[in-house]
């Protein structure tokens, strides 16, 4: 049987550190020592040290009051129009630093495919596109785009890497993940709204998805809904950048929900049959520490079994498709399987419906 594999992974991220101005600004924006305090309590809780974006923060006797170019400021928000605009300049440099991290110079001449993630930005001519131009890919490479299906979009371009390549053994495809969370910061006064701001960062993947036995070896894919819960997380475009919206409710929900796929535990669930300790390697979305912690209880994981997540968001904190690429990256670089030995993997991610999508893999 032909397998889809991910052979290798580069990353990267823009180059401002931003979490500690954010959290710096937060509290100068909070009058009410109440929300001041319960902000600060939720930022320890979210275990994130950094986050990233192309926004360089900027100070005025100490205090923060926006980024240098004057993007953001305390005067008022920048359109949808001017954050896309922004989107068109920031994300081309961003993907061209993941594909130096790829080492995509063998492989430039030699790939079929090219499938680009992103829920954070649009333009046309397509990013697609100018990655095709500027990376000095064959211009005749067949190109996907992935749009607007949020953190769980990785798993998605995946999946139809994975459909390519057992269509055509010789296919090579080339799979990026470009988010640009932090275009969409907004003024607000709502303690909800800033919480979720505080999750979400900037970073790229890139990926080779062959059918040479090396990496990641794709096994199977499965997708699931969670029942009455499509209000929880949305995701829409308003007139001052795209307007995200996470139910505190999302992280009970998942547990009860994996709890429930735990006990049935059948060949249509996400599972397929299997339990929880028959993988030795976890891949779960970092979509912040309460999802995590969720998983963990929903499924009865062992402690530790999510420390690549915890990594990953403790050192880039959510960065929507692209997190699961810089965890199994991770993965990648760390385990180094002796000849004869198996390590299986399951992989999942939530977003907007509410669903998650997932998959199983083993290291090769």
């Amino acid at each position: 049987m032909i397998r889809a594999h991910i052979n290798r992974i580069g990353t990267a991220t823009p180059p401002h550190d931003v979490h500690a101005a954010f959290l710096s600004l937060i509290d100068q924006s909070l009058a009410d020592p109440r929300q001041k305090r319960l902000f600060g309590k939720m930022a320890e809780r979210a275990e994130i040290e950094h986050r990233f974006s192309f926004f360089r923060p900027r100070l005025d006797a100490g205090r923060v009051v926006g980024d240098s170019d004057g993007f953001y400021s305390l005067a008022g928000s920048p359109s949808t129009g001017q954050r896309m605009s922004r989107f068109e300049e920031m994300a081309p440099p961003l993907a061209l630093a993941a594909l130096d991290a790829l080492g995509l110079d063998e492989d430039r001449e030699r790939i079929t495919h090219l499938i680009v993630a992103s829920c954070t930005g649009f333009i046309a001519p397509g990013l697609d596109q100018l990655i095709v131009r500027l990376a000095g890919l064959d211009p005749s490479v067949e190109r996907t785009v992935v749009g607007f299906m949020g953190c769980y979009a990785a798993v998605s371009a995946l999946r139809l890497a994975h459909h390519i390549v057992r269509s055509d053994p010789s296919a090579r495809v080339l799979v990026i993940n470009l988010e640009l969370c932090t275009l969409h910061f907004q003024q607000s006064a709502d303690l909800g709204e800033i919480l979720a701001m505080l999750l979400f960062a900037d970073g790229c993947s890139a990926a080779l998805v062959t059918a040479e036995e090396r990496g990641v070896a794709l096994l199977d894919f499965r997708a699931a809904t969670i029942p009455d819960s499509s209000d929880a997380i949305t995701w829409r475009i308003g007139d001052f950048g795209f307007d995200m919206h996470l139910s505190g409710e999302v992280p009970a929900r998942i547990t009860r929900a994996l709890a429930a796929e735990r006990d049935r535990n059948d060949h249509t669930g996400l599972l397929r049959g299997a339990r929880p300790e028959d993988f030795d390697i976890w891949a779960v979305h970092a979509g912040g520490r309460t999802v995590l912690d969720a998983v963990e209880a929903g499924f009865q994981l062992a402690p530790g079994a999510l420390d690549w997540s915890r990594g990953v968001l403790r050192d880039f904190g959510n960065m929507s498709s692209a997190t699961l690429m810089f965890i199994l990256e991770r993965i990648l670089k760390s385990i180094r399987p002796a000849p004869g030995e198996r390590q299986d993997g399951f992989a999942v991610a939530f977003g907007p419906g509410m669903a998650a999508e997932s998959f199983r893999f083993k290291l090769v």
